[in-house]
């Protein structure tokens, strides 16, 4: 009987969600947001790598959209210089001209902003992805900590559509 009073509780505990999102920090969340999306939008605009990791934790954790990870700056802004470089070898194109928009935006914590960023290439049948960001602030200054980016793909149709 224990064991059902306990799962019983649990299953009450689950339909009793919290909301996360704190409404007096929503500003500021919001900001933070698209203050990164625009620094993003430069560093992009420009293929300057630099700049788009201007916000990059040292400690990042990264999630590309093919299932790889990597900790640490370093590591990633080297990747997003050989993205960047113009006149990289013919293998690597450099990162395609895109427009950042913020999608969603979360503040669970004093600190803490979680947003959705879409990355829409702008030329037709361009590589396009969705990312999660998460940023923390350390003393008056907003950094990326983590990041999970997903590839947008166009839905398929469903016949009668």
């Amino acid at each position: 009987m224990h064991r059902v009073d306990s799962e019983e509780r649990m299953m009450d505990e689950v339909t009793q969600r919290v909301a996360l999102d704190d409404p007096s920090a929503r500003t500021t969340a919001e900001n933070v947001a698209r203050d990164l999306a625009a620094q993003l939008q430069r560093g992009g605009d420009t293929l300057d790598a630099d700049a788009y990791d201007a916000w990059f934790a040292a400690d990042i954790l990264w999630g590309s959209p093919y299932g790889a990870t990597l900790t640490g700056f370093a590591g990633l802004n080297a990747i997003h210089h050989r993205m960047m470089d113009p006149s990289g070898p013919l293998t690597t194109l450099p990162a395609p001209a895109s427009r950042f928009e913020v999608v969603s935006v979360l503040a669970p914590a004093p600190g803490v902003v979680v947003t959705q960023i879409r990355r829409q290439a702008l030329v037709a049948d361009g590589f396009s992805e969705m990312a999660l960001y998460v940023l923390i602030e350390r003393e008056g200054r907003w950094w990326l900590a983590a990041a999970q980016n997903t590839p947008i793909r166009q839905a398929a149709r469903v016949p009668g559509d």
